[in-house]
């Protein structure tokens, strides 16, 4: 993260680099992007925005000099590729994650401090001296969540990895690394070629979003009380119910259908199954 930026129209964004290198935060990668991967992320992402997905924007793609080594298909071929930078912008890359880790080491203290900055930063409904203020801002992540992936779904996208590090706590589409748009409709289709378990396959999307949310509430437990954590865990029963809604509106709206009818969700099933099979 190299800054924040706000624009003319008084909007705020985050700046980040994408293979510029380690960082004090890195694992055991070198921190470098490949030209390859870094095209992908540049033009998927300004496609899913110009889709009206909520995702992060790139806005520059710098070649680097740096030879990077990579296993493409994690077969043990590694090649020599060309390295680049993006510079890609969201307007908040905290993710589940960010809360997770703190909550398993303990840190309360600045698990709050944490929380209590992106409401008061990214989430202006809440209100700061609302005691429900977790609980509400567990509930707004739930719902739109559950439309993000019904958005994805909608455009035949598997996002690849979609653990609590790659969940955005604005829900919005982040680290965009072995995606893929199905040709044809496959619930089992995985555009990750070391996902040799299937676990994050387009079918799952939705249940793996429900899975991250379960692992959110939990981080987010030692912060709510008896009365709070029961109300936030029927908020996460609801999901499934978020998530069928609006898939079937994203649908039915693809297949202009109007009004209500009790054949329109078997008619939706029906083509898709049709797709299938072609």
């Amino acid at each position: 993260l190299i800054g924040v930026y706000t624009n003319r129209h008084g909007e705020r964004w985050e700046l980040q680099l994408k293979g510029s290198g380690k960082t004090p935060y890195s694992r055991n990668g070198d921190g470098r992007a490949v030209l390859r991967s870094s095209l992908r992320e540049f033009l998927c992402s300004e496609a899913m925005h110009y889709l009206g997905i909520p995702t992060s924007r790139a806005a520059s793609l710098v070649v680097s000099d740096d030879d990077v080594w990579r296993d493409q298909f994690y077969n043990g071929n590694i090649k020599k590729e060309r390295g680049a930078i993006v510079l890609r912008l969201a307007k908040s890359w905290f993710r589940i994650g960010s809360l997770e880790i703190l909550a398993h080491s303990g840190e309360l203290h600045l698990l709050r401090r944490l929380l209590d900055f992106i409401i008061q930063e990214h989430f202006p409904s809440i209100a700061m001296n609302d005691s429900n203020r977790y609980l509400e801002f567990f509930s707004t992540v739930v719902s739109e969540t559950a439309n993000l992936i019904s958005l994805w779904m909608s455009v035949g996208f598997a996002h690849g990895v979609c653990n609590t590090d790659n969940f955005s706590l604005l829900s919005i589409t982040i680290d965009y690394g072995p995606f893929g748009f199905m040709d044809s409709y496959d619930p089992d289709f995985v555009p990750n070629t070391s996902d040799d378990e299937r676990r994050y396959k387009i079918g799952n999307q939705a249940s793996v979003g429900l899975f991250n949310l379960s692992k959110l509430l939990q981080a987010l437990k030692p912060l709510l009380d008896p009365r709070q954590k029961q109300l936030a865990s029927q908020v996460l029963e609801g999901y499934g119910e978020h998530y069928y809604s609006r898939f079937t509106e994203l649908f039915k709206t693809k297949l202009g259908l109007l009004g209500e009818n009790e054949n329109d969700n078997y008619l939706i099933a029906f083509l898709l199954k049709v797709s299938l099979l072609c």
